[in-house]
């Protein structure tokens, strides 16, 4: 592989990361390369092959970060996956921003082909983690679902920062644990799996949180009397 390809592809990266790709030129591209815009068209044909270019090195190392060792309790593993996706978020900001809200004017067929692929990556990969051994198009869904929820909150705290980062990883591993047992309460076969996964979860993990919390919720007098007229099948 080429080094001054590679360079040029770094450096545009870098520059993609810190400002929305509409307002990164050739020209910034080259100056900071130390090169000559000549010399980056040698290369390239323009700044949206460039761009491209640069977001599947982004989107590769991105889905490489939901590789995770399938040890310990998954809570856990999701939650360090987290860690690693919310530090990616952070350190390529306002580019990877644009092109996930699909706000760019860069925004293409390419492009919105590498976040597919990290999509598809992440689903994957939380699948595997799962370790269901046929997964139901209702567990599809969810994780699906949640993974477009990652990228929202994500995004959303990038412009805020209302919340510190470790707080917002643990909400987002919370929040799968919850839709997880929420679509096993409707699926018998997944409920089987849950045993098992509650199982091997640690009291001071994402999970053993959760439930407490959840325990404390509904130990409220006012909400445990709320909750306890809800069960009572209605008669007919």
């Amino acid at each position: 592989m080429d080094e001054r390809r590679e360079q040029l592809i770094a450096v545009a990266l870098e520059l993609f990361s810190r400002r929305p790709p509409e307002e990164v030129s050739i020209d910034d591209i080259a100056a900071a390369a130390g090169a000559s815009r000549p010399l980056v068209y040698h290369y390239f044909p323009g700044k949206q092959a460039l761009y491209e270019e640069s977001l599947r090195r982004a989107g590769r190392e991105l889905a490489g970060r939901f590789e995770e060792p399938a040890d310990g309790p998954l809570s856990e593993r999701l939650y360090r996956v987290m860690g690693r996706y919310l530090d990616f978020v952070q350190s390529h900001g306002p580019g990877f921003a644009a092109l996930l809200r699909g706000g760019s004017v860069a925004a293409s067929a390419g492009t919105s082909a590498v976040i597919d692929e990290v999509r598809r990556a992440a689903h994957d990969q939380i699948l595997s983690h799962l370790a269901v051994p046929s997964p139901s198009p209702g567990l599809r869904l969810t994780v699906r679902a949640w993974i477009a929820n990652a990228e929202i909150t994500s995004l959303e705290w990038l412009g805020e920062r209302s919340v510190p980062l470790e707080e917002l990883q643990l909400h987002l591993v919370q929040e799968f644990v919850a839709a997880l047992t929420l679509t096993a309460a409707r699926e018998p076969a997944l409920a089987a799996e849950l045993a098992g996964f509650f199982a091997a979860e640690r009291p001071d993990g994402p999970t053993g949180r959760l439930v407490r919390e959840l325990a404390a919720l509904f130990a409220d007098p006012g909400i445990a009397g709320a909750v306890a007229a809800l069960v009572v099948k209605p008669v007919h």
